[in-house]
Order: C-alpha cells, then sequence, then structure tokens
C-alpha cells in the first residue's frame, strides 16, 4: 500500500524513534505519530532530531521538509534514491541542451491556460475588467510561444504572465490582501506571505512526487540547474499553482477564513502567518491538493496530488519514447 498521510509539527519539541513510530516530545508531553501510511513530515517550528531518528525514517521511506522560526524553508531530508536509472539521466542532460526550449514553452503555456481558468470565474461573476488580461492569455501568449524565441524570451513571457496576474487581485480581492509587488525573502505584507507559504507547500509536494519516479531533480528546463535547488520540481510544479495554490489562497481570503489582524503575526508587520493561521491554509491546501476529480487521460478518479507525478510521468515518456509533454491543464478535467 502506498503511503499518503503528511503529519505537520507546529510547535518546538523533540523527534525520536519510539519503536515503531515517532515520538514527538515537548512541555506538553509525548504525542506518538504511527509511521505505517506517513508519507511527509512538515516540521513548522524548531524541531530537534539526531542521526538515529533520521536513519529509522528513511528506512521507512518517510520524507521530512524543514522550516525556520520564521516559517522560510530551509530544505528537505528524504531517503537515498532507489528509483535510479542511468539511461533517464542521460536523456535528461541531453534534452536539457537539446529539447529545453520545447519543455518550456510547454510549461510556460500551462502556466497561463490554467490561470486563465482561474481568472475566468471571477470575469464569469461580473469581473469584466479581466477581460483584456483573459484575451492575451488566451491569443498574445500562445503566438509568443509558437515563435523561435530562446530560454531568455520565454523567461521574460512568464514573468509577464505572473505580473499581470497579480495585478489582477485588485479586481477580486479585499484592499487588506492587492498585492503591490511580489517579494519573496522574506515577503512583507499579508498576501506575499499567503503566496509565499502556499508555493514553498507545493515546492516540497513536488519534491515528494518526484522523488517516486526515475527523473533527476537537479536538472531542469524551464528554470536554471544552477539554482542550487531541486529545479525540476520548481518546473513541475509551476502549472500548478494557481490551480492548488492560488485557488485556495483567493477562497481563504473571500470567505473571511483568513483576517490579516487576526491570522498574522502583528510584530513582523503581518507578513507572516501566525501558527492558527498556519493550520487554516494547511488544512485548506491540503484538502485542495487531496480534491478528487475524473481525470481526461487516466479515465479514473484521481487527485492533484497524483495530478502532480502524472506530469513527471509525462516528462519521462517524452525522454524516453518522445511524446509530446503537455502539462496539466486545469480545463481538461472537465
Amino acid at each position: 500500500m502506498a503511503k499518503n498521510h503528511t503529519q505537520y509539527i507546529f510547535s518546538a519539541g523533540e523527534l525520536k524513534r519510539k519503536d515503531n513510530s515517532i515520538d514527538f516530545y515537548n512541555a506538553k508531553g509525548h504525542n506518538y505519530i504511527p509511521i505505517e501510511d506517513l508519507k511527509e513530515l512538515y516540521c513548522l517550528a524548531e524541531v530537534s532530531f539526531n542521526t538515529k531518528f533520521l536513519d529509522f525514517i528513511a528506512k521507512a521511506g518517510i520524507t521530512v521538509h524543514i522550516f525556520n522560526y520564521y516559517g522560510h524553508y530551509s530544505g528537505s531530508f528524504y531517503p537515498k534514491e532507489q528509483l535510479v536509472s542511468g539511461d533517464l539521466t542521460i536523456r535528461q542532460s541531453m534534452a536539457y541542451i537539446d529539447k529545453r526550449i520545447v519543455i518550456a514553452k510547454a510549461i510556460v503555456q500551462g502556466i497561463a491556460d490554467n490561470i486563465y481558468d482561474v481568472l475566468y470565474h471571477y470575469y464569469r461573476h461580473e469581473k469584466k475588467e479581466l477581460k483584456p488580461l483573459l484575451d492575451w492569455l488566451r491569443k498574445d501568449v500562445k503566438a509568443f510561444l509558437e515563435q523561435d524565441v530562446d530560454i531568455k524570451q520565454i523567461l521574460y513571457i512568464e514573468g509577464q504572465i505572473w505580473n499581470r496576474f497579480y495585478d489582477s487581485f485588485k479586481h477580486f480581492l479585499p484592499e487588506d490582501f492587492i498585492l503591490n509587488k511580489r517579494v519573496k525573502r522574506p515577503p512583507d505584507n499579508p498576501i506575499n506571505a499567503l503566496i509565499s507559504f502556499g508555493n514553498t507547500l507545493l515546492y516540497t509536494k513536488t519534491i515528494s512526487a518526484i522523488y517516486h519516479t526515475h527523473l533527476n531533480q537537479p536538472i531542469s528546463f524551464l528554470h536554471s540547474p544552477r539554482e542550487g535547488r531541486f529545479s525540476l520540481s520548481l518546473d513541475i510544479s509551476e502549472v500548478f499553482k494557481p490551480v492548488i495554490v492560488f485557488k485556495t489562497i483567493f477562497d481563504l481570503v473571500n470567505r473571511k477564513r483568513l483576517v490579516v489582524t487576526k491570522h498574522f503575526d502583528k510584530e513582523l508587520n503581518y507578513a507572516l502567518l501566525n501558527e492558527e493561521g498556519k493550520k487554516i491554509f494547511i488544512q485548506a491546501f491540503e484538502e485542495r491538493i487531496n480534491e478528487s476529480f475524473l481525470h481526461p487521460t487516466l479515465k479514473r478518479k484521481t487527485t492533484y496530488k497524483s495530478a502532480i507525478k502524472y506530469d513527471a510521468y509525462k516528462l519521462v515518456k517524452f525522454l524516453l519514447e518522445g511524446r509530446e509533454f503537455v502539462p496539466f491543464r486545469l480545463k481538461d478535467k472537465r
């Protein structure tokens, strides 16, 4: 049976092995976490552990994602890769040289398509100010990507897509959550905090998904492999950001389930979710990423989490068999 459970730790403490379970200990006492169905462990506070614990979870196939005191992503620990394919690694490396443009274009087109579908929902609900952006996403971006362009030009149009998307927030989000400028490290206002936190959660979910394939995480196509991160996870996660991260944010904000004065840290200028805010966001994020729908290709019920892994397999098929790589599109699930 495939592991599928995610455990989040919100308070400081110590992680140890206790028989065949994880023991999380702090001032409140012992909390035992079974490992049978545990796939990922998120440490969202200062948590200590030793190499004995790491060896235990490595053998159990559990990935640990670590965040610092301020909620910023520090890194991931996952067991040594067992799904290693020398042939695929060679093909992936060669594709970076001679097929990078094809893959990068497909990813950027996927971003534009999914942002279009997310914004069209608001356009249908009397937000007619979005029409120029929708037309640009549907026509101009597609026409641009059909041209003979290089990677710098592709990255430029990707940046334009995201910037125009952020600018559209003023048409359907409350004033407290309007984005003036995207700031990442560290976020400087509530909406930047939500975007950074959501993107990081999606990035780590994608790391876990790619780990279970034969793909090589550092070899990417849209993002530069020299960025010192699991850049292929950045590539694969991009088309899912509008679908998973931003739809989660828009729902929480517009339904007033997240409120600036109640769910963000006042001492940090409301630029960081407090513990209650993180719990609300994570619950909504998990519900969204585990939402089931009829997959158009698989012809069976699946989840967005599984769709991420399926996109990784589609990339494998492209590299090994030359099948067209078309990332997940929200419109296809209808």
